[in-house]
């Protein structure tokens, strides 16, 4: 992620976790890690990459109950401190890791990653670095921008990029990882601008 990316977070930190909620975001979310089949087999660590104010995190912890850890990656200092407010709410003490994808060294059992690779020259180098972000056993839960006019909008502020079904599960196939589900978000502006996908290293 660029400077000026993180200082766009930055700024905009500050009503980030509500505009979540609005747009349907944090409930998408909720959908998501709710689906059949999707619970942790333990109590495992969790690592956010991207948390941004933490609206993956804090879904995952409405679901799952607080884990054995709970790690926030992120550039902007000022949107993990959204994100750890919220856990704080749910009894959940987060570590905040101020640093970049490529930077970090930081592991876990559940890898959460909602709108990250968008914003990289390359993906596929994304997600080898996420891929050794997990452990083995372990799961990736990933969110990606999908194809649509909605997104042509949203990229005129933020430049990011979108992938087609099958162009997703070819990168996650070719960085070492087999998708085990692909979810379809059934409302909102989720489902216009997002498609989530849950993977096993291999």
């Amino acid at each position: 992620m660029t400077g000026a990316l993180t200082q766009q977070y930055d700024r905009a930190a500050g009503r980030w976790r509500d505009k979540m909620r609005v747009l349907g975001y944090y409930d998408g979310y909720l959908g998501f890690l709710s689906a059949p089949g999707q619970r942790p087999e333990a109590t495992p660590d969790v690592l956010d990459i991207g948390s941004g104010a933490g609206a993956f995190a804090e879904a995952w912890v409405a679901v799952n109950g607080a884990p054995r850890s709970m790690t926030l990656l992120d550039p902007s200092r000022r949107m993990m401190e959204r994100g750890a407010e919220a856990l704080a709410e749910r009894g959940v003490r987060a570590k905040m890791l101020e640093s970049t994808l490529e930077a970090t060294e930081a592991e876990a059992d559940e890898v959460l990653v909602a709108h990250v690779i968008e914003h990289f020259d390359d993906p596929a180098e994304a997600l080898s670095l996420i891929r050794k972000r997990v452990r083995p056993g372990g799961r990736l839960r990933l969110v990606v921008s999908k194809p649509h006019w909605c997104n042509a909008i949203i990229w005129l502020q933020w430049r990011h990029r979108t992938f087609g079904s099958e162009e997703i599960r070819d990168l996650l196939a070719r960085t070492g990882f087999t998708v085990e589900m692909e979810y379809a978000f059934p409302a909102g502006p989720p489902s216009r601008t997002s498609r989530g996908l849950v993977a096993r290293p291999v």
